[in-house]
């Protein structure tokens, strides 16, 4: 029986993950907590800004400096991974002398973005999305899903990942399934126009896109460091390894890791938690409207 093995929140975006046993699905589906800060530019509309590199948020894609800072939190409760305090671990940059501080939120929250942008030597505000988080993919804000198996295949294809957990860092999903075989979630998504809907515990989600992967996971998430010919070592090994059941149209490279989901509206407010048994059902249908993917 496939479980849900590990559950990750990544309360500011950009910065550590923070394992917790139980999640609640929060509006839009989102485990409640996750991504619910996120740092951007000064001036920037994070509404207007792009996930992409370059696009206001100053994230893993346009930033390489945050992957040098170490973060820890106290949350919210049990189930909330909304965080009410970060501890910051920062390194010596430029007139920035190294150090670590710890800030409440949301009160000190432009203390923090200060502090942040100290050290990256330029202005940046912390902005706050309680309802369903800043998501990397905002059409399927679902938590985003991957294997167990798959993290250890991928961490052996290179030298330069050490094991399962520090492929986990790079690629950043939100659930890790156990006892199922590498690539499991690639049996979670079907061509365009559909999603397979698929249970963990009692909460129902749909898996919609594999994941269009960027240049974060050929960094070390502590030093920053790439990994040379990550992305050719990347696809050939991807696609070697491909199972049959990944055959579909919105999987047009190779590039592509992990599922994103979308959550149904009645499973808002389901609490998912480790342990939990995760059965895979049927394809359904889905639409892609301006507000994001719609299960039919």
């Amino acid at each position: 029986m496939t479980r849900l093995d590990e559950l990750v929140a990544y309360p500011l975006k950009s910065l550590d993950g923070v394992r917790v046993d139980r999640a609640e699905l929060g509006p839009r589906g989102a485990l409640r907590g996750d991504r619910s800060y996120a740092f951007v530019e000064a001036g920037v509309d994070p509404e207007a800004a792009s996930v992409g590199g370059g696009g206001g948020y100053v994230n893993g894609k346009s930033e390489p400096a945050i992957h040098r800072l170490r973060a820890s939190y106290e949350l919210a409760g049990p189930a909330d991974a909304t965080p009410t305090a970060v501890t910051l671990e920062r390194p010596e940059s430029g007139d920035a002398p190294a150090g670590q501080r710890a800030f409440a939120l949301p009160d000190d929250g432009d203390a923090l973005a200060r502090w942040v942008g100290e050290y990256l030597g330029y202005e940046v505000d912390l902005v706050r999305e309680p309802a369903g988080g800043f998501p990397d993919d905002r059409a399927a804000p679902g938590p985003t899903v991957i294997s167990a198996g798959t993290l250890e295949a991928v961490a052996s294809w290179f030298d330069g990942i050490a094991d399962a957990t520090e492929a986990s860092r790079r690629f950043r999903p939100n659930v890790v399934l156990g006892d199922c075989p590498a690539f499991l979630e690639d049996r979670l998504f079907g061509d365009h126009g559909t999603g397979v809907r698929f249970s963990v515990g009692e909460a129902d989600l749909v898996g919609v896109n594999p994941c269009q992967r960027c240049v974060v996971p050929s960094r070390h998430p502590d030093t920053a460091t790439e990994i040379d010919g990550f992305r050719e070592t990347f696809l050939r090994k991807r696609r070697e390894t491909l199972p049959a059941w990944t055959e579909s149209d919105r999987f047009d490279h190779d590039f592509r890791l992990m599922v994103n989901t979308v959550v149904p509206e009645e499973s808002w407010g389901a609490v998912v938690a480790v342990g939990d048994a995760v059965e895979v059902g049927n394809l359904v249908d889905v639409a892609e409207t301006d507000v994001g993917v719609v299960v039919a």
